[in-house]
């Protein structure tokens, strides 16, 4: 992404902290889904432990490092980002005509849901998925969609402990190589495949590394993982599966 990016990665970083923050209320994992990250105090970078890659995730040059925000946000209101101003960007070559994604189907976890639309409320806050185990997963309109240059960001929410399993609970089984076809509204099948897949300690989320500009069409799936920290009533990591666009 161009100038624009930091706004998309700040904007997702507290996305996915509501996110975890309101699944907390209801209880994931027969307990709470961790909130993810939001921009707070720079902490060090710590590598994850967890994960597994056949190549680098392409960066477009000049772009900062990866950085770690930290912190949990402690209820489901979060201020936007603020406004950016946007560069063009060109089109790379057998990337495709922007088109918002309505189905995610992963074959090797059983995975076929509709995509929900994410970005902001009336009050400036960031939307967040509904607070079901049915609920779809939800793309962030702020990002690219799936097919354009750039990373496209699907969030979805990990289980409940109502309801069981929700849209992104089996996401960890996801393997390097593994097809995610992305139906979008014009009709057209967007089809990535895995390069990485990595577990994140929520208090050293990459949020560059994740959301930052990248030069072809790349997809991030985010949801909730590892252990559950009962102590604070939500989950110690999040799960990031990286995949780039076949040709």
């Amino acid at each position: 992404m161009p100038q624009i990016r930091d706004r998309r990665a700040a904007g997702l970083a507290v996305l996915l902290a509501v996110l975890g923050a309101a699944s907390t209320a209801m209880g994931l994992q027969s307990e709470a889904a961790t909130p993810a990250p939001v921009a707070a105090e720079p902490a060090r970078q710590e590598p994850s432990k967890n994960t597994t890659s056949i190549r680098p995730a392409p960066t477009t040059p000049g772009t900062r490092p990866a950085t770690a925000t930290g912190g949990a946000a402690s209820d489901d209101s979060v201020p936007a980002p603020p406004p950016a101003s946007a560069t063009p960007r060109k089109a790379a070559p057998g990337s495709l005509a922007r088109s918002e994604p309505v189905k995610l189907a992963i074959s090797r976890i059983g995975l076929d849901t509709a995509v929900s639309r994410l970005g902001l409320r009336r009050d400036g806050t960031l939307e967040v998925p509904p607070l079901t185990a049915d609920a779809p997963a939800g793309w962030y309109r702020h990002s690219p969609t799936p097919g354009e240059p750039g990373a496209a960001v699907i969030i979805g929410h990990v289980d409940s402990a109502r309801e069981g399993p929700a849209v992104f609970f089996r996401l960890r089984e996801v393997r390097l190589g593994d097809p995610i076809t992305v139906r979008r509204k014009n009709g057209t099948v967007a089809t990535f495949e895995v390069y990485r897949v990595a577990t994140y300690p929520k208090h050293a989320f990459p949020t560059d590394e994740v959301y930052g500009a990248t030069d072809r069409p790349e997809l991030r799936l985010i949801t909730c993982g590892g252990s559950f920290d009962r102590s604070r009533g939500s989950y110690r990591d999040n799960v990031v599966v990286y995949a780039s666009l076949r040709k």
